[in-house]
């Protein structure tokens, strides 16, 4: 459990989780700071600007009409003359006829200068020509951004335009600020060369106002403009507050939208993180399956790719390695094998050496004076000089055949009449042996294979049977084919061989007889070489004990009747 709150601790989804909602609350926290410090200095910079735009254009209106010769007062009546002429004019075509509603609606401007609205028809498009008024300018101002102007001739004190209900109190301020009468508790924001602009708090409406003051360029008409700002703490509170539950909502909201974003991305990354440390235990068998094309998809396709190349490698390496094992072992055998072999070799040719040295040197020394001594003698180096040529042949045979360097020559023969004529060879050994032969083969039974040696393997057999003959003193040899096999069995009665010495008969110079005496002569290479020219006819042999004796046998490749065919021709063809 500890380790499974570790792992979500280091989890990349609630780390990028963490830095999402860290973000969003470091956003608010600066949106917070920014409305405190420095949303109140911009508002009031805003409406600045505003005020400043407002005197340079209305000033520009005034200095046009000023240096075309006309007077502002004048200006002023005759623009507004105008604008009702043609807002009568607008309402006559658009009422029906009879009605004087618009007639009746309609009013003038009073005395003090003061311009009531007219009504407004619906449909009514304004006259593009009065937006370029003084009083269009005006106008303008005090439509969009709540500024009431008014404006007084300095010479006469008289009002020339008041746009605004709060007209009079304007227009017996600005007096006072331009004759100095009464206390100023304004803040100067910017002054100029003919106004400044000031915020000053109105204590009838408990409000705070922007008000531009002073003289046009003409200077000779005054002017005061106001602006109520609204109450900038309050609107910065409010839109804090606003912010602060906005941010909440968002950043549950999004919390729970980067759950589950996240999930795309960490469950691809889980699953390669889970490939990954299988590939880490060696198991190549697991795939990362997502057909996703990103960044993601790609990585997982290539560790796929490295899978199976890793896959490839390591088994090519653990086959190497298993290779170079058995190479080993092998080796390992072969060097066992090579100094059993030098020590089967030297003890095999250590007693005729050491008979033909004795025998040798007692003729040299003359312990031999009569014929029949030395006869016996030189019969006695020759019979071991005999055992040891016919050992070393063996030996070359056995070399040759392990090599490969004689490989059988294949040909069709009948193995019936080969067995026949061994044993008919071998009839006066036998008697002395006091051997009872029963022979049992076909009186045909061609097989396939090089009949030299086969010879050599059938006589190998005989002689062991003869060798090891006990008992009923029965030797019994018969042949049987079963399909394309031919199997011939040589049987004699004797003691059975153990049965953990039956696999290691077929090795060189092992004997069963553990004090290898020379009782009968082998040297243990004979059936060394049955097996090397059995394996070199891919064919087998084997040994198993029977009730009252031991039994050999060797397979051999059943001629096809077409080749028993061509050798009886043969046969024919020589007689």
């Amino acid at each position: 459990m500890k380790r499974n709150k570790r792992n979500q601790r280091h989890s990349i989804r609630y780390r990028i989780m963490a830095i999402f909602i860290g973000l969003m609350a470091v956003m608010l926290f600066a949106i917070w700071v920014v409305n405190n410090w420095w949303l109140e200095p911009y508002y009031l910079n805003q409406r600045l600007g505003v005020m400043e735009d407002a005197y340079t254009n209305i000033n520009a209106v005034i200095m046009e009409k000023v240096n075309a010769g006309e007077n502002i007062g004048d200006l002023i009546q005759k623009e507004a003359a105008r604008e009702w002429a043609l807002w009568g004019e607008a309402s006559r075509k658009d009422d029906e006829p009879g009605n004087d509603a618009a007639d009746d609606d309609a009013e003038k401007p009073d005395d003090s200068g003061n311009l009531p609205k007219p009504r407004r028809r619906s449909d009514q498009t304004p006259d593009p020509e009065q937006d370029n008024t003084l009083l269009g300018a005006i106008r303008s101002y005090g439509e969009k951004n709540n500024i009431t102007t008014v404006l007084i001739d300095s010479n006469t004190g008289s009002a020339l335009l008041s746009s605004g209900r709060e007209s009079d109190f304007l227009a017996q301020k600005v007096q006072r600020y331009v004759l100095g009468k009464g206390e100023n508790r304004a803040t100067t924001m910017k002054k100029h060369k003919n106004y400044v602009v000031e915020t000053n708090y109105d204590f009838r409406t408990n409000s705070i106002y922007m008000e531009s003051w002073g003289f046009f360029s003409d200077n000779s008409t005054l002017f005061i403009m106001s602006m109520p700002l609204a109450s900038i703490r309050d609107s910065v509170a409010l839109s804090n507050r606003f912010t602060t539950y906005v941010g909440l909502i968002a950043l549950v909201l999004g919390g729970v939208l980067m759950y589950f974003a996240t999930n795309r991305v960490t469950k691809p990354l889980m699953k390669l993180a889970d490939v990954s440390k299988e590939m880490s235990n060696l198991n190549f068998d697991v795939a990362y399956e997502d057909d996703a094309q990103d960044e993601i998809g790609d990585l997982g396709r290539s560790m796929n790719v490295l899978s199976t190349t890793l896959k490839d490698t390591i088994g090519a390496l653990q086959e190497a390695n298993r290779q170079l094992q058995h190479d080993i072992e092998e080796k390992i055998q072969i060097d066992e094998m090579r100094k059993e072999f030098i020590a089967n070799v030297s003890h095999e040719l250590k007693t005729p050496i050491a008979l033909i040295q004795g025998y040798a040197e007692g003729l040299t020394e003359g312990m031999c004076e009569d014929e029949e001594s030395r006869d016996y003698y030189c019969e006695v180096i020759m019979d071991e000089a005999n055992k040891m040529n016919k050992m070393v042949k063996q030996l070359l045979t056995l070399t040759a055949l392990e090599f490969g360097n004689d490989t059988p020559v294949l040909e069709t023969f009948d193995v019936a009449e080969l067995i026949r004529e061994l044993v008919n060879s071998a009839s006066i050994l036998m008697q002395q042996k006091e051997a009872n032969v029963k022979l049992e083969v076909p009186e045909e039974l061609f097989v396939t294979g090089d009949e030299f040696k086969i010879e050599e393997v059938v006589t190998n057999y005989l002689t062991n049977a003869m060798n090891h003959l006990d008992g009923e003193r029965r030797i019994q040899i018969w042949a049987d084919q079963r399909e394309n096999k031919v199997t011939v069995h040589i049987f004699n009665t004797g003691s059975p061989i153990p049965e953990e010495d039956l696999p290691n008969l077929w090795t060189k110079f092992y004997k069963v007889d553990k004090a290898r005496t020379r009782a009968y002569g082998g040297s243990g290479i004979g059936l060394s070489i049955v097996r090397a020219i059995m394996d070199a006819h891919h064919q087998t042999c084997g040994v198993c004990n029977r009730e009252d004796g031991v039994e050999f046998w060797f397979t051999l490749e059943a001629a096809r009747p077409e080749h028993q065919a061509e050798n009886e021709l043969a046969g024919n063809a020589e007689i």
